[in-house]
C-alpha cells in the first residue's frame, strides 16, 4: 500500500507542478520515447541476469509491493520450534531425536509450527545444524563459522534481485539520453519544416531525458531499496536460529538459548520476553509430549 501511495504523491506533485508552471501535459505523452527507454532497460536486464534471477526479481518485487516479510508471529513460531527441539535434544537419546531431524514433515514438533515447516530453506537450516549437535564432539566456533558462511551465501542470493534492479536504475538516465539523441536526430531531419513542428520534435526528444531520470530515481531505485529491505528481513530468521543454537551448543538451557535468539530480532518486531515465555511453554510442551 505504501508503494502505491508514494507513487501517487510523486506523480501528482511532478505532473501538478509542471501543469502549474504552464506546461501542457500532452507534451509529455511520447509513447515511443518510453518504448525505447523501457524496452532497452528490459533487454539489458535480461542480458545481464540468468533466468533464475529474472524470475526471483519478479517475486521480490511482488514481496516488496505487498510488504511481505517475517512478522512477530513468524519469529515466535521459530523460537517456539527451537525451544521444543532443544528440549528434545537435551532430554532424549539420539535415535529418538533423529526422527524429528531426518523427516521434519512427519515430526510432531515441526508440524506444530506449520509456517516454519512450510519454509523448506529454514527447516533444512535448523535440521542440518541440529544434526551436527547430535553427532557430538562439536566445536562451537567451527559451527559458528560455518553458519556465518552459509548465512552470507543465503543473503547474497536473496539480494541478487536488488543488485539487478540497481544496475537497471543506474542505466536508465543514460538510456534516456539515448532516446533523446534519437529524437534530436529525427528533429535534425526536419530542419526545413516550420518552427512549430521543429519545436515539437525537440520537445519530444527532451522527454526521453526526463523519462530516463524520473524512471531511475523516482521508481526503480526506490523499488530496489524496498526489495533490499524485504529480503534483508528474511535473513534475520537465519540469524535467530544461529544465535539460539550456538547458545544451546555452548551449554545454555533452552529457555536461555531462546533469549539469545530473541535479542537478534529487529526491534520493530521483537516480542517481549513474556511473549516468548508464553509461546514456548504453551506450544512446545504439547508437541514434545506427543512426540514422546
Amino acid at each position: 500500500m505504501g508503494v502505491f501511495i508514494g507513487l501517487i504523491i510523486t506523480m501528482g506533485c511532478m505532473l501538478g507542478g509542471f501543469a502549474a508552471l504552464g506546461g501542457h501535459l500532452t507534451v509529455l505523452w511520447q509513447p515511443w520515447e518510453f518504448v525505447i527507454i523501457i524496452g532497452s532497460a528490459l533487454g539489458t536486464f535480461i542480458v545481464a541476469n540468468p533466468t533464475k534471477v529474472i524470475m526471483d526479481t519478479g517475486k521480490a518485487i511482488v514481496q516488496a509491493v505487498q510488504e511481505k516479510g517475517p512478522r512477530q508471529r513468524e519469529y515466535l513460531d521459530v523460537l517456539g520450534l527451537l525451544h521444543a527441539l532443544m528440549r528434545e535434544l537435551r532430554s532424549k537419546p539420539r535415535n529418538e531425536v533423529e526422527v524429528h531431524i531426518d523427516t521434519p514433515s512427519e515430526s510432531p514438533i515441526f508440524k506444530a509450527f506449520p509456517k516454519v515447516l512450510g519454509n523448506k530453506e529454514i527447516t533444512a537450516f535448523i535440521s542440518d545444524y541440529s544434526r551436527l549437535f547430535i553427532i557430538g564432539d562439536i566445536r562451537t566456533f567451527e559451527i559458528e563459522g560455518l553458519m556465518s558462511e552459509e548465512i552470507s551465501a543465503i543473503k547474497y542470493d536473496k539480494l541478487k534481485p536488488y543488485q539487478a534492479l540497481v544496475v537497471v536504475g543506474e542505466g536508465l538516465p543514460a538510456l534516456g539520453i539515448v532516446a533523446a539523441v534519437l529524437g534530436v536526430i529525427k528533429a535534425m531531419g526536419a530542419l526545413d519544416q516550420s518552427p512549430e513542428l521543429l519545436g515539437g520534435l525537440i520537445g519530444a526528444a527532451m522527454v526521453g531525458t526526463f523519462a530516463g531520470i524520473f524512471l531511475s530515481y523516482g521508481i526503480v531505485m526506490p523499488l530496489a531499496t524496498k526489495v533490499k529491505a524485504a529480503r534483508t528481513t528474511e535473513c534475520y530468521v537465519y540469524v535467530i536460529v544461529k544465535q539460539t543454537l550456538l547458545a544451546f551448543m555452548n551449554g545454555a538451557m533452552p529457555q536461555v538459548a531462546v533469549e539469545h535468539g530473541r535479542k537478534s530480532i529487529p526491534s520493530y518486531e521483537r516480542p517481549s520476553i513474556d511473549d516468548v515465555e508464553n509461546e514456548t511453554f504453551s506450544s512446545s510442551a504439547p508437541s514434545v509430549a506427543e512426540a514422546a
